[in-house]
């Protein structure tokens, strides 16, 4: 299929890539229409031309995390961190329409064949074929075309502004700013009841404003325009509609309101407000947060989980809803707004031009597509585990499942050349064709199924890790997947039953024990009789609400990312006997671990502090020496009143990639058997477990071969 891609130097290409799998409880949608939205795909254009100073200039957020990667990972790291992102296509679009092709088997609303409106910037692309959840799709009903349809989710923006004015019938709004939001929004308002003042520069967009509903329009003069209009009271709400930042716009929305009126900022305005004029007017401000609520709350768009309709009436998909029937009404004509038809194949054309645009409908034609409509449901699993002293048969060819970000940065680069390298699974077939040309990949795939390789690396989500991991032992496969192994003691007991019979292994990214300084610890530590104490200290950070490790599904950070410190433990001082641990925040825990040599550890896991300190702090005493590691890039150990301190650039993911290779490719032991990645596993579950019960847990006795007296709570 193709599919419009965006490169970061401002190169737009239709590329043909794989069609996307079918989504957990979402459907498989061919395209058939789609809305260009000019102001915000303008906009992301023009950013992708910036130079990279223009681009700091634009981002500071972004900025700020390569600078905390490179304060953790080195500046190596960071680096080509950013030169990833930079070379990494992304995909354009947010509002489409198409026909359901495949539905999954958890998805009870949609049938194959019925016409359905889609939104989403993750997955209503610009393309032929478009995967999407169950909650971010509707019904198109009769009467309603897809060129129609296709406005649904920009539809749905402007309904929630609308909604978070709180207008009444016979009151006055301003709408600042008549693009295509604002233009759906002065009509949402005149359907409303509401009396409508239309603003913008634009002179024919003012006359469109017109035939959408606007009873006034202003270009200039806009405070004595809406005094007259008003007879000096004031609009009851004004609309802002506009992007970018202008302290003047927001200094004439307010001028214009009456004593106490609303400002709703529907676009994506950095708005400034003056203190002394909003205050003296008492006025409401709301931000309105794109479709609506559900927006961004991954258990609801991804995890189908719905708000019910007496707490909320109004989610983004009712107000997707809403649109689509306001349209079978005949109430929301758009073809004032829609400026342009183009076909698919002409689409790059179109962007040099969008400042003329209001919308641009895309047409698809996709007679070719090779999906059989009795198809089963793709599924989302596949890949292996086990472990050997060493392989008789070296592997040829290995696949990835789950090239984000992370794998292409830290993984893929120290596999390059050093092995062939098969099929590359990633969940849009866009991405899944820029890591294919990247790195050299021999096909590009969106289905687990075409990775038939006797290797596979697993990088995905971590509530696909176990599946995965099952399937791909079953099949006999040699898997390297990233931490965690599995999110739940159920899951691991299945894998350690797939283990005994399989002739594939598994190697857990325990990356921290491969590091460079930790292995000269370790070579210390070895030298020191008797027991250690070591405590860690990790100030890992507030975690946005929008990260997918927010997401429950995902089992947590304690189980996403403290497996790693609990693991560098067990490698230090051996076999763990009894924990205790507290809860102290929403993701922050205070675990004591004693080990069977009497040696203990502490971990301080902690999403407070202050992000300028180091992330990572390991102290350990032992007999006659002190040894001190930050960020396993500098480690300083004091023995016979001496310091001795090294210098380190690597946090281990080279050297675990290496070793494992050598168990592939050399017949060289497995560089990190099952049983100890198992038993990291077992003493994260354990933690879990002693904070839900505010109890101190025995592994020996806790920890059954089954794993079925083990909680499953999550951080």
């Amino acid at each position: 299929m193709k599919q419009l891609a965006q490169y970061q130097d401002g190169r737009l290409e239709l590329q043909e890539v794989p069609e996307p799998a079918l989504i957990p409880g979402g459907i498989l949608v061919r395209t058939t229409c789609s809305v260009i939205s000019p102001g915000t795909e303008r906009m992301k254009v023009e950013q992708a031309k910036m130079s990279l100073l223009e681009k700091a200039r634009a981002r500071p957020d972004q900025v700020r995390k390569v600078l905390d990667t490179a304060r953790t990972l080195g500046w190596k790291a960071a680096v080509e961190k950013v030169r990833n992102r930079l070379e990494s296509p992304t995909p354009l679009g947010y509002s489409a329409a198409g026909v359901v092709v495949a539905v999954d088997a958890l998805n009870t609303r949609f049938r194959v064949g019925d016409r359905v409106a889609c939104g989403g910037a993750e997955c209503a692309h610009h393309a032929e074929m478009i995967s999407v959840p169950d909650l971010l799709a509707a019904k198109v009903p009769e009467g309603v075309a897809d060129w129609e349809a296709a406005y649904t989710t920009l539809a749905a923006i402007a309904m929630q502004g609308v909604r978070q004015a709180q207008t009444q019938i016979g009151e006055r709004v301003l709408v600042i700013g008549q693009g295509l939001v604002g233009l759906l929004t002065t009509r949402l308002l005149q359907i409303a009841g509401a009396r409508v003042m239309a603003v913008d520069l634009n002179q024919a967009r003012l006359e469109t404003a017109k035939q959408m509903g606007a009873e006034r329009v202003a270009s200039a003069d806009v405070a004595n325009a809406v005094r007259e209009w008003t007879g000096g009271m004031g609009v009851d709400a004004v609309l802002l509609c506009v992007g970018g930042q202008s302290t003047e716009v927001t200094a004439q929305a307010v001028a214009c309101l009456r004593d106490r009126g609303t400002l709703v900022i529907v676009g994506m305005h950095d708005a400034s407000l003056e203190w002394k004029t909003a205050f003296q007017k008492d006025i409401t401000v709301r931000y309105s947060r794109s479709y609506g609520p559900g927006r961004y709350d991954t258990s609801y768009e991804w995890g189908g989980v719905d708000y019910p309709a007496g707490y909320v009436r109004w989610t983004e998909n009712r107000n997707f809803e809403a649109c689509l029937e306001l349209m079978r009404s005949g109430q929301l004509d758009l073809r004032p707004v829609t400026t342009r038809r183009v076909a698919f194949g002409d689409v790059i054309q179109v962007y040099d031009r969008l400042e003329d645009e209001i919308g641009v409908m895309i047409e698809y034609c996709s007679p070719g597509f090779s999906r059989s409509v009795d198809q089963a449901p793709v599924s989302s699993t596949e890949l292996p585990d086990r472990l050997k002293a060493g392989l008789q048969n070296s592997v040829a060819t290995l696949d990835v499942i789950g090239a984000g970000n992370f794998v292409r940065t830290m993984l893929l680069p120290d596999l390059k050349g050093k092995i062939a390298l098969g099929t590359v699974v990633n969940g849009t077939g866009l991405s899944a064709r820029h890591v294919k040309e990247k790195f050299g990949f021999a096909k590009a795939a969106t289905d687990v199924a075409e990775a038939s390789s006797d290797a596979v690396i697993i990088g995905t989500r971590h509530d696909l890790h176990a599946s995965l991991v099952l399937k791909a032992l079953k099949a006999g496969k040699q898997v390297f997947v990233e931490k965690p192994l599995c999110l739940t003691a159920e899951e691991l007991a299945e894998i350690d039953a797939a283990v005994a019979e399989t002739s594939g292994s598994v190697m857990v990214g325990f990356n921290r024990r491969f590091a460079p300084a930790a292995v000269e610890m370790k070579k210390w530590l070895d030298e020191a009789p008797g027991p250690k104490m070591m405590s860690y200290h990790v100030c890992a950070g507030v975690l946005a609400a929008d990260h997918w490790y927010a997401d429950p599904v995902q089992g947590g950070r304690i189980i996403g990312e403290a497996c790693h410190m609990l693991d560098f433990a067990c490698f230090m001082l051996g076999r763990p006997v009894r924990v205790s641990a507290q809860k102290t925040g929403v993701d922050s825990v205070s675990a004591q671990v004693e080990f069977a040599d009497g040696s203990t550890f502490q971990l301080l896991y902690s999403a407070e502090g202050d992000s300028a300190f180091p992330k990572e702090n390991i102290r350990v005493f032992a007999n006659g020496l002190v040894a001190e590691c930050e960020n396993f890039m500098k480690l300083t150990v004091w023995k016979n009143r001496k310091a001795k301190v090294t210098k380190h650039a690597s946090k281990g993911h080279a050297e675990e990639m290496a070793a494992w290779l050598g168990f592939l490719k050399d017949g060289k032991p497995h560089p990190l058997p099952d049983a100890q990645s198992r038993q990291s596993m077992r003493l994260t579950f354990a933690v879990l477990e002693a904070v839900r019960r505010s109890s101190v847990i025995e592994l020996e006795k806790h920890l059954l071969a089954d794993g079925s007296d083990v909680g499953n709570e999550n951080l």
